[in-house]
């Protein structure tokens, strides 16, 4: 079997400026790509690896490898009990690259939402509300409405 490399860029590719589509960050790929590695990130450490591993089976492969991307893999998932451990996550995440993309709590909300809701036009349903089941209580409002 061969691999189609140029399809899973195609794939990557569309995925992030879906992102920065719903991000309202025009043709800012490179900023849309650090946004979905930051919340994408804070997703996965707060997930079991096989509530992940079923996540990341949904998404395209490019995709895939950014959510691994440092991963090290454990039996626990990190505890996030309110929207605001939530919200830091994602800004420490975002904090690693090389440029400040989140300022105020506002733009982190608004980013997760962003990537979730690209997420659940590439995720089955069913795989939606498993991960919302995992999540604080007050982080879910934020994610269902995206």
């Amino acid at each position: 079997m061969a691999l189609n490399f140029n399809k899973y860029v195609q794939d990557g590719e569309q995925f992030v400026r879906e992102v920065a589509r719903e991000l309202g960050v025009g043709s800012d790929l490179p900023k849309a790509g650090r946004i979905l590695r930051a919340v994408l990130h804070t997703l996965r450490n707060r997930l079991t690896a096989s509530e992940s591993l079923q996540l990341i089976a949904q998404l395209p492969m490019l995709i895939k490898a950014v959510y691994v991307d440092g991963w090290h893999i454990s039996a626990e998932a990190r505890t996030l009990r309110h929207l605001g451990d939530f919200i830091e996550a994602v800004r420490e995440e975002g904090g690693r690259g090389a440029l400040p993309d989140f300022v105020t709590d506002y733009e982190v909300e608004q980013a997760i939402r962003a990537v979730f809701h690209v997420l659940r036009q590439h995720v089955s349903a069913g795989e939606i509300s498993d991960i919302l089941s995992t999540l604080p209580a007050e982080l879910k409002p934020l994610l269902e409405k995206a």
